[in-house]
C-alpha cells in the first residue's frame, strides 16, 4: 500500500449521514445492552460520535486515554506473539468500561455500572462492531482518494494552474 493510500485509510472521512447512522447503531446499543453510555473513538484518540449519559466527563480527556491504553496493550499482545487484543475491560467499584477495536480504526468504548452485566455488553458490542464495520466500509467506498481520474483530468489542472500563476 502506497504512502497515499495509507494516509486515505487510515483517515477515513465520516459525513453526515455516517453519523447519523453510527449514532443510530449506539443508541441501539445502549437500549439492547442497558449500558450507560457508548463513545466511538478513533485510534488517535479524537471523539467520533458518543451516545447515552455522559454525566461531566471531559470526552478530549477520555477519548486520548482510550487510545492510549489501547495502544500499550497492543504492544503487550505483540510481545505474547498476538497481533493485538480487539477487546479490553476494566472494573471499577461502580463504574465499568469495556474497548472494542472496530475494524482496524476505531475503538467502541462503553461505559456501564450493575443496571447491566459484562456478558451482555460484550454480546451486543460484537454484534454493533459488526454492522459499525459495514459503515466503515461503505464510507471508505465513497472517499475522494477512490475514484479514478484520467490522466487528462492531472494535465488539465496543471494547465490551469500555470495559467493562474502566470
Amino acid at each position: 500500500m502506497s504512502a497515499n493510500e495509507r494516509l486515505r485509510h487510515d483517515r477515513l472521512t465520516f459525513y453526515k449521514e455516517d453519523i447519523e447512522k453510527i449514532d443510530r447503531l449506539l443508541a441501539e446499543f445502549l437500549r439492547l445492552s442497558g449500558a450507560k453510555c457508548a463513545l466511538l473513538i478513533d485510534k488517535e484518540g479524537h471523539l467520533v460520535t458518543r451516545k447515552g449519559e455522559v454525566r461531566s466527563i471531559d470526552m478530549d480527556t477520555i477519548s486520548a486515554l482510550v487510545a492510549g491504553s489501547f495502544a500499550a496493550t497492543k504492544e503487550m499482545a505483540r510481545l505474547l506473539g498476538e497481533e493485538e487484543f480487539t477487546a479490553l475491560y476494566h472494573q471499577g467499584t461502580r463504574d465499568n468500561i469495556q474497548l472494542s477495536l472496530v475494524g482496524d480504526r476505531t475503538l467502541l468504548t462503553i461505559l456501564f455500572d450493575d443496571r447491566t452485566t459484562v456478558g451482555m455488553v460484550r454480546l451486543y458490542a460484537t454484534e454493533t462492531a459488526k454492522k459499525l464495520s459495514e459503515v466503515f466500509h461503505d464510507a471508505e467506498k465513497r472517499q475522494p482518494g477512490n475514484v479514478q481520474l484520467g490522466a487528462e483530468y492531472g494535465d488539465s489542472a496543471k494547465r490551469k494552474l500555470d495559467r493562474l500563476f502566470d
